[in-house]
């Protein structure tokens, strides 16, 4: 049976382009010697899949930051403010992803997403009314000539025009009526250049299918298609979707003339049912998705050779269900993980072998065969990983325990009572920049060159800097600076029973910023305190409010590779009870400003707003109720979202009953402010007054502007002053300034 792959990891097996970027950015190498580093990873990338005998091996799934990004260059979707910079090329190219404040000028980065149902975030392509859309780069077709250069004969993949269209914003009058018959134009000529230097297939990425669709979306699709595929120029095309089923379309693909399809059947819940009830053609090719590119457990043969003869079509290729962009690269690189752990985990090199493990038994007779065998071993049940008082506790909570009384307007007026904040009171949303030093000294511990004690006095000192830094830009509601954690997730799951940890398992989250989740492997439960200690002591170098700092639950499970021998709600509630313990520990501690982070809420919810409730909301905003329904009326519960599209699901926040939510808002142009004020949102509130994932400084005339739209949708007593993220990744200088301005902002304001 022939194999595909949507996608491979392109960071390098040890980071090598995240390391190489920076230094770029910082301008120790040139831009030669950074295109040098991306084709040594891409060349070895191809290689490794062409070594595990892959069929069809993707070209153009690198990407020096995002591939949308890649798409919106590669068509001239560039907006003039960018273009008037006067930069080269690959400059550019990074002032839309980063932002740009220099002597050629000062704009702020696109907008940034979450990629459906992930962690890794894209560029939104801005659309205006002066674009001209037009066909100006030849990434795809370099890197298919530089593929066969390495001997490898790849299928080139594209991000489809109708995802591409649908993703992209639009910033003047036009709508995509106005524009999608010239970028199908684009997209044909693209496909006839293609063709022209030998590319036999093209694979046209279309995951915005899985979502809900109108006849005008159906429409539009078969429009554009009917064009592209009657201009193939001798090239295949290959429709590849994922992170669900099509159910509202298959009926229609599966009669326009592509050469191959590619359904999802890990996510796709109803993927099988489509192909069972409406068949699929026998002259075209289905590459089944079937070997799971999000998730690190190795995977089932009997599942996925049962499905694979159940759909009961003859021309199948074997898939991954999505780019192994969302796994990390090898399992050789973990040196310290036993090989107990080991052998129930497929990361991106392993899933290689298991599509080619797949392919040698598939129609033959499997169940006698070695390879078949020793993987059902796999399966026979890990009894290590439960704990009966964990599930008791879960199967023991009550109605009442989603419950926190008094009311929430009842508590905002013994808070502010209590707190006597003033009027657009400002804080930051928890961390701190991560300097060298900080870095060193978490690394030194862990090796065990600094002992235990060494290493907590060098954190003090680091809290007592920050919290009198903060006091002299003259911030009201403090944090410690996070300076312990290597990640808000990594933390908290490194105090936590049943997590497993890995060494170099980084999986990209966006740009350069790369994220290693830890594994779920069993029943969860917190071992002790984990940040209480440290809240203490900030709290002990200042008379002002000292911030709490927690990730919430649902964070800690969509941050993290979970089990899949239980369910996602299962997870939730035991992680959920675990941070309880926290948050009563650091109230019992003095400490009346807790912050519990949900930064990944939405990057889970379906894909389908009929299943939001169903399957999601239902029972992760309850599990944040849970974290803080005992705490007392006068501790203020605050918690931080980022980088998702939350203005479809306002009720559903307001019902998780905080008392203040910060929201990213600078990069989207606080648009979920409409949203707020539609709503009648009763949550105090604080949307990003700018944004962290650029090195730029907001001046204080932007941070007022930012601040003045927002009190015309936002009572005053009611909006909070902050940043859209925390600070980790930023630099100390440009951190000062901003902040500073900040401070100086909401005075403005006040007076």
């Amino acid at each position: 049976m022939n194999t595909s792959v949507i996608g491979y990891p392109r960071i390098g097996k040890d980071r090598e382009l995240k390391f190489a970027s920076e230094k770029f950015f910082a301008g120790e190498i040139d831009e030669d010697a950074l295109q040098n580093v991306a084709k040594t990873i891409r060349r070895d990338d191809l290689l490794k899949q062409k070594e595990a005998g892959i069929t069809y091996i993707s070209s153009n799934d690198f990407s020096f930051y995002d591939n949308v990004l890649d798409t919106a260059f590669l068509f001239n979707v560039i907006p003039q403010r960018y273009k008037d910079l006067g930069l080269s090329e690959l400059e550019t190219y990074f002032a839309l992803a980063r932002g740009y404040q220099g002597d050629k000028g000062n704009v702020k980065a696109l907008a940034m997403k979450k990629w459906f149902n992930t962690n890794y975030h894209y560029l939104v392509p801005e659309i205006d009314d002066d674009a001209v859309i037009s066909l100006v780069g030849k990434k795809p077709v370099e890197e298919f000539i530089e593929a066969k250069e390495f001997g490898v004969d790849t299928k080139v993949t594209l991000v489809g025009p109708f995802t591409f269209l649908k993703l992209a914003k639009f910033t003047g009058s036009k709508k995509i009526s106005d524009v999608y018959a010239v970028l199908t134009a684009e997209y044909i000529k693209l496909v006839s250049l293609l063709a022209s230097v030998g590319a036999k297939t093209i694979e046209f990425d279309e995951p915005y299918l899985v979502r809900d669709l109108n006849s005008d979306d159906i429409d539009l699709f078969k429009e554009i298609y009917s064009l592209i595929l009657a201009n193939k120029g001798g090239a295949k095309i290959l429709l590849q979707t994922y992170f669900g089923d099509i159910r509202d379309i298959y009926s229609e693909i599966i009669k326009l003339d592509f050469d191959l399809i590619g359904l999802d059947f890990v996510e796709g819940r109803k993927t099988l049912e489509l192909v069972k009830k409406y068949g699929f053609p026998s002259d075209k090719i289905l590459v089944a998705g079937l070997v799971n590119g999000k998730n690190i457990w190795r995977n089932d043969y009997k599942k996925t050779l049962s499905v694979l003869n159940e759909t009961g079509v003859e021309n199948v290729v074997l898939g991954t269900s999505c780019s192994l962009l969302h796994v990390p690269y090898t399992l050789d690189s973990e040196t310290k993980l036993s090989s107990d752990y080991k052998k129930h985990f497929a990361f991106a090199e392993e899933k290689l072998a298991e599509l080619s493990e797949l392919s040698a038994i598939a129609g033959s007779d499997y169940e006698n065969s070695d390879i078949y065998k020793n993987n059902q071993k796999l399966f026979e049940g890990r009894k290590d990983s439960e704990d009966k008082e964990v599930q008791a506790k879960v199967a023991a909570i009550t109605d009442a325990d989603y419950v926190r009384l008094p009311a929430r307007e009842e508590r905002e007026k013994i808070q502010k009572e209590i707190l006597d904040l003033p009027l657009f009171p400002t804080t930051t949303i928890g961390s701190f920049p991560q300097t060298s030093d900080v870095r060193k000294n978490r690394q030194e511990f862990k090796k065990g060159l600094k002992s235990k004690e060494e290493y907590v006095e060098f954190n003090k000192q680091k809290i007592a800097e920050c919290i009198k830094l903060q006091e002299e830009i003259g911030l009201d509601v403090l944090v410690h600076g996070e300076y312990e954690r290597n990640d808000m997730v990594e933390y908290f799951g490194e105090h936590l029973n049943g997590y497993v940890f890995t060494e170099k398992a980084w999986v990209q989250s966006y740009g350069t910023r790369n994220v290693k989740p830890p594994i779920v492997w069993g029943d969860v439960s917190r071992k002790e305190p984990i940040t209480v200690e440290w809240s203490k002591f900030a709290k002990s170098c200042t008379n002002k409010p000292v911030k709490g700092m927690l990730t919430g639950p649902v964070t800690i499970l969509n941050w993290s590779f979970p089990r899949e021998d239980i369910s996602i709600k299962e997870s939730i509630l035991q992680i959920a009870l675990a941070i309880r313990d926290e948050v009563l520990d650091l109230e019992a501690n003095g400490i009346n400003i807790i912050q519990i982070d949900e930064a990944a809420l939405r990057e889970k919810l379906p894909l389908r707003k009929s299943d939001w409730y169903s399957e999601y909301l239902d029972f992760t905003i309850p599990a944040f109720r849970l974290v803080h329904s005992k705490v007392k009326p006068e501790t203020q519960i605050h918690t931080h979202m980022c980088y998702s599209e939350f203005t479809d699901i306002i009720p559903a926040i307001d019902a998780m009953d905080a008392d203040v939510i910060t929201f990213e808002a600078s990069r989207s142009d606080l648009q979920i402010l409409d949203s707020l004020k539609e709503n009648n949102f009763k949550t105090e509130v604080g949307p990003g007054v700018y944004d962290i994932h650029s090195p730029r400084v907001p001046s204080v005339e932007e941070i007022v502007n930012a601040l003045t739209k927002m009190r015309a949708k936002i009572e005053d007593s009611k909006l909070w002053v902050n940043p859209d993220c925390g600070l980790k990744t930023r630099g100390v200088e440009e951190t000062v300034k901003s902040l500073t301005n900040l401070v100086a902002a909401a005075k403005q304001i006040r007076g």
